[in-house]
């Protein structure tokens, strides 16, 4: 990520998993950034600052729209400017679509869709100003049908048809839209479901490969642009969890 150096970057569920190695790597590579969680992130910024990187934590629950908007007008007036919106945040909840409550519904469109539309509403301005970056954290999911998840993969299809629309629309402006879609990661995201990725390292992603695809395609020449990536493991293992 060399060409962090001197930049600022947003990245939302930096607590933990997926955000965390992305927020490490980004300081690591020389940008500043603000990391966005519902929970304490003070633990990953004291790591970024005690290697020397410059890093400032928000507490805000990205599917609240008022905090959204607090949470902007806080890192505007701390950053002035910035260059990569990374978001990540993101919830699930899995099974039989008659037995998810309507709420863990609305939570999960309020997470993984809403919460990134109104984000790039509020930032693009800026981003369009230092054509910068947007990196949307979508799931394999929502390329491929899966039973017992129909609603998480609905955001996040959503997410993947938001990103490929708003690129079509900004890329003139220089500003560049990535999409991830990772499959199954061994991050806690599966510690209230009951099921996770099997332990062996063939059947499961790491946090820092979603990071690496990151800097992948933050590192391209000017004038090309990476505008998905899909991160599968080699094998498929999934571990049901006892009650």
């Amino acid at each position: 990520m060399t060409s962090l150096v001197g930049s600022s970057a947003i990245v939302t569920g930096a607590s933990r998993g997926i955000g965390r190695a992305i927020a490490l790597a980004m300081a690591s590579a020389g940008a500043r950034v603000a990391l966005v969680a519902d929970s304490d992130s003070s633990k990953v910024c004291k790591s970024i600052t005690e290697a020397g990187g410059d890093a400032k934590s928000y507490v805000a629950d990205v599917s609240d729209q008022d905090q959204v908007i607090k949470l902007f007008k806080d890192v505007q007036y701390d950053f002035k400017s910035f260059n990569v919106l990374v978001n990540n945040a993101g919830v699930g909840f899995f099974g039989p679509h008659e037995t998810i409550h309507p709420e863990k519904i609305e939570r999960m469109v309020k997470t993984n869709l809403l919460a990134p539309m109104v984000l790039i509403q509020m930032t693009l301005r800026h981003l369009k100003k230092s054509e910068g970056f947007i990196i949307n954290m979508a799931s394999a999911a929502a390329l491929e049908p899966g039973r017992f998840g129909g609603a998480y993969g609905a955001t996040k299809a959503g997410l993947h048809q938001f990103g490929q629309s708003l690129f079509a629309e900004v890329r003139k402006s220089g500003v560049r839209v990535v999409t991830l879609y990772p499959d199954m990661t061994m991050t806690p995201f599966y510690d209230e479901t009951d099921f996770a990725p099997h332990k062996d390292h063939t059947c499961h992603i790491a946090p820092e490969c979603v990071a690496d695809a990151v800097a992948q395609a933050i590192n391209q020449r000017e004038g090309t642009v990476i505008t998905q990536i899909v991160l599968k493991p080699q094998r498929i293992g999934v571990e049901r969890k006892r009650n």
